[in-house]
């Protein structure tokens, strides 16, 4: 890598690499499909809004950096990735990159779910090997961020855009999901007592009636 990538450059490099995998009929991608995978609204974190134009520049950018190739033989002008070979990593490698710049800081177990698609991983242990080797480059491609208050897993970041601004604000990604996940335990619990109370009351019922529970 010449240089830190820019955030589009890092979202427009992980969409070809992710639609190779998951549509390869419309890969290489056309610049309108570039541009809708880079304002996709799931499995993107964050989400953007950019023009047609914007990924055009950002597509010569990256052409520059000898990431990106165009297709030609077509009426539509068209763009494959070169990750793996201009970045000097292997297949899983560029999977697990791709996603963190897809979805932003993610665990290993995460990792592992979101890339099915892309290389499938035997284990977790596998994942966190790749990891460990990306961030023990002589240029560090990726970081694990310290846990964040209540997590029970580190998460991992990519570097490619350069070092991550504040490991704070992006072990904070980690936020949300730990809230939504404590809301789910409460309302399972509260699920748990009703079918308890509930189970109490039959019990009563059949030792009024004389019946076995």
């Amino acid at each position: 890598m010449k240089r830190d990538l820019t955030p589009l450059e890092a979202r427009a490099l992980a969409v070809l690499v992710e639609k190779e995998h998951t549509v390869p009929d419309s890969y290489p991608l056309s610049a309108n499909a570039l541009t809708a995978g880079c304002n996709q609204k799931t499995a993107r974190d964050p989400v953007m809004e950019v023009s047609e134009s914007e990924v055009l520049a950002t597509v010569e950018e990256l052409k520059g950096l000898a990431l990106v190739n165009t297709v030609s033989g077509s009426r539509v002008l068209r763009y494959e990735h070169n990750f793996a070979r201009a970045a000097g990593v292997p297949g899983a490698a560029v999977a697990l990159l791709t996603q963190l710049m897809l979805r932003g800081p993610q665990t290993a177990a995460e990792l592992r779910q979101n890339t099915e698609r892309l290389h499938r991983f035997a284990d977790v242990s596998s994942v966190e090997g790749f990891l460990e080797e990306l961030a023990g480059r002589e240029a560090p491609m990726a970081i694990k961020l310290p846990k964040a208050p209540g997590a029970r897993e580190a998460r991992w970041a990519h570097l490619l855009c350069g070092p991550v601004a504040s490991v704070d604000q992006a072990a904070a990604v980690a936020q949300p999901r730990d809230e939504e996940l404590a809301l789910q335990r409460v309302e399972l619990a509260a699920l748990r007592a009703e079918v308890a109370s509930l189970r109490d009351l039959v019990n009563r019922m059949a030792a009024e009636l004389g019946m076995q529970p």
